[in-house]
């Protein structure tokens, strides 16, 4: 079975001490990117939840309605 080569990634480092590359800030970028949506998709989720879905299920009631 033949193994898949790893690519090098030739690509210049930010800073020549530092041994991060531009392909790698990108990626680096992209995933924050990605992940942060993700994390305002559940935010929106959680907040229906709460001030949705558990009172109509009577989980608990909003501090608002008293």
């Amino acid at each position: 079975m033949l193994t898949p080569k790893k690519e090098i990634d030739d690509s210049p480092r930010i800073i020549n001490w530092l041994p991060f590359t531009e392909n790698q800030k990108d990626y680096f970028i992209k995933l924050s990117i990605r992940a942060s949506w993700f994390g305002i998709a559940l935010l929106i989720l959680l907040w229906i939840v709460v001030r949705f879905i558990g009172p109509a299920a009577g989980w608990w009631t909003p501090a608002d309605s008293i």
